[in-house]
């Protein structure tokens, strides 16, 4: 394979120095006792062949001949450092090649980066064979910088000034790299409003191109269109959706690249959003849900939608919670839920089915972009501690009141209509462990209809002696109603 190597070079943009000649192979045998003189002859001439080759640039002739070398006598720092050279020679030709070259006389064999690649392993052989030779940092310095590696390609020149301060060709590819990671610095663009949301006014995160050819943050689209399914600037009907409508992928990379600093503190402020902590809860202000409870929601509001997409893009949970009708505020007491199922329609609303996990109280709460965000502190009920006279009868009590449920289930379901038995069924699956009385005393709760005050009642008690008490009331006397129809 031949070539005009100064023309390439100069076109790829990158002169590859100290490259100019290979090394001649010693023509004796010393301390080589192991090899006959006629191999080593052998071996000198296919060094001296790959050698010829090289010089009159028939870079894959020499390639071969240097790996049959390298068979012969493998680990030689001559022949490594020979066909290192090669592989860079080729690599350096093959990238600088033109479409019509390649169209007129194709190649085949390896691609450019892989023989850098290849040339980068040749390299470190020989700096490890010989770590005070400044010709295996020339070597391994040109390797990376084909390979576009120029961080580290800087490195490696500057381990080698330390070796060889006079070396001209790590000075001249120092020079050459330092320009190259210069241009790449002062290259980036300019911050300007051009990559900033025409919504929130700040640096696009996770952009997303509309048909009409304008770009805006994710969020701030899908919190538009909430309200509206118009693009927010030229007001063109959009039919998109958060499910099917993709990132901008070549935008974001662009953005993240260039503004690293501004893109961080956008992905962490869109992440707080996101994961609020864990004594922080979205509030959907709506009903009382008592722990043990499954609810279908059907979520049309906007703030309710931006919130719910922010929920499922994170831990999938959030805080169920009542207006007091007795202060008009939202009551002191609400209960955590967590999203199980959440199905997209197609107008832009959620259908949920939640599943209550645990109670809290609101310490303080606050709007955020139209929905509630509240602070809580987790409760739970006063239980005797493991061993006592006390535990064992909470525990009796819990097991007696586990088993009247289960007849009383059985019972209800027989008289009740199809809603209601499928009401009863599913609060059948979710009995507790009579091993868990709180969670059990809450279970019991929910087999009967209750008031919101009264569910609030029943949120803030916390003595699960009571609470079974009161549950196992509810019953026999829904009980007693249902045998006086």
């Amino acid at each position: 394979m031949s070539g005009d190597a100064s023309a390439s070079v100069s076109s790829s943009g990158f002169c590859l120095e100290g490259l100019d000649d290979v090394q001649d192979y010693p023509w004796a045998n010393e301390g080589e006792p192991s090899m006959s003189w006629d191999r080593y002859s052998q071996l000198y001439d296919v060094v001296k062949t790959g050698n010829e080759a090289y010089r009159e640039n028939r870079w894959d002739e020499a390639i071969n001949s240097y790996t049959r070398a390298n068979n012969t006598r493998p680990n030689d720092p001559i022949i490594l450092s020979n066909r290192c050279a090669s592989y860079l020679r080729f690599s350096q030709f093959l990238k600088s090649r033109t479409a019509s070259d390649s169209e007129y006389r194709p190649l085949s064999g390896l691609d450019p980066t892989t023989l850098a690649g290849l040339a980068l392993k040749d390299a470190e052989k020989v700096m490890h064979l010989q770590n005070n030779s400044v010709n295996s940092y020339i070597l391994k310095a040109n390797s990376l910088i084909l390979l576009e590696k120029n961080e580290l390609a800087q490195d490696v020149i500057r381990s080698g000034l330390q070796v060889n301060p006079l070396s001209n060709p790590l000075l001249n590819l120092e020079k050459s790299i330092t320009a190259t990671l210069g241009m790449r610095s002062h290259g980036r663009p300019e911050r300007s409003d051009d990559f900033d949301c025409t919504l929130c006014l700040k640096l696009l995160y996770e952009p997303i191109t509309t048909p009409c050819g304008h770009s805006f943050c994710r969020a701030c689209l899908f919190q538009s269109m909430d309200r509206y399914n118009r693009c927010p600037l030229c007001r063109t009907v959009l039919f998109i959706s958060p499910r099917t409508c993709a990132i901008s992928v070549t935008l974001n990379n662009i953005i993240e690249k260039n503004f690293p600093e501004e893109y961080a503190e956008r992905k962490a402020e869109n992440d707080s959003l996101i994961n609020l902590g864990v004594d922080l809860l979205p509030l959907f202000v709506m009903d009382v849900i008592l722990p043990c409870e499954k609810l279908a929601l059907n979520i049309f509001e906007p703030r309710y939608r931006l919130m719910v997409r922010r929920i499922m893009e994170g831990n999938r949970r959030m805080g169920m919670a009542v207006v007091d009708p007795t202060t008009g505020s939202i009551a002191d007491y609400a209960c955590e839920v967590e999203i199980i199922e959440c199905e997209p329609l197609p107008d832009g609303r959620f259908y949920l089915e939640v599943e209550s996990r645990r109670r809290c109280r609101i310490v303080r709460y606050w709007d955020q972009d139209g929905y509630r965000v509240a602070e809580v502190e987790w409760i739970h009920d006063i239980c005797p501690a493991e061993g006592t006279r006390e535990r064992h009868e909470l525990l009796e009590m819990a097991n007696k009141a586990a088993a009247f449920a289960q007849r009383w289930l059985r019972n209800a379901q027989e008289v009740a209509g199809d809603r209601r038995r499928a009401e009863l069924f599913k609060a059948e699956g979710l009995m507790p462990s009579p091993q868990d009385p709180e969670r059990l005393s809450f279970w019991l709760t929910t087999l009967t209809s209750h008031r919101p005050t009264e569910k609030l009642d029943l949120l803030q008690i916390r003595d699960t002696h009571e609470r079974i008490r009161r549950g196992l009331l509810y019953m026999k006397a829904e009980e007693q109603g249902c045998r006086l129809q």
